[in-house]
């Protein structure tokens, strides 16, 4: 008989568990997923929380690519994010143009030549915090992760 927990047959990923990645700009979308393999990530800036998402990662390549992100949520938010609170309209709105500069290149389900830049789900603006951002990719709900604050 099988006594483990579903959960407990999941493979879990810490992005960047011992920040040694710390200062390199990197940023991944985690498309939802019954992969198996759960990724999570410390979000919330000073908050520290742990999230996680189900799925799979794509990896996002340049240089400085989390700039207008950290200017959001470390500079105008102080590292605390807006987790469950309402968005200001011109923060908003610098918000969903932040996510639209970043594009996906191919897809797990398209045969796509060109990058699809992702989308703000604005359905799920409530899950919203540093390091974690509800999207829609070329694939459907995913989350925009990138190196914590604190």
């Amino acid at each position: 008989m099988d006594h483990l927990r579903e959960d407990d047959r999941k493979r879990h990923i810490y992005l960047d568990p011992d920040g040694c990645g710390s200062g390199t700009g990197w940023v991944f979308v985690i498309v939802a997923a019954p992969t198996g393999v759960v990724y999570q990530n410390q979000s919330g800036g000073y908050s520290c929380a742990q999230y996680e998402q189900e799925g799979y990662l794509i990896p996002l390549f340049g240089s400085d690519l989390d700039e207008e992100l950290k200017q959001i949520f470390v500079g105008e938010l102080r590292g605390w994010g807006m987790r469950g609170q309402q968005w200001p309209v011109e923060l908003l709105d610098r918000l969903r143009a932040a996510v639209g500069s970043f594009a996906v290149y191919g897809s797990g389900r398209h045969d796509e030549l060109h990058p699809t830049a992702l989308i703000l789900d604005e359905s799920r603006l409530a899950e919203a915090a540093e390091t974690w951002i509800p999207v829609l990719s070329p694939d459907g709900p995913s989350i925009l992760v990138w190196e914590n604050s604190d």
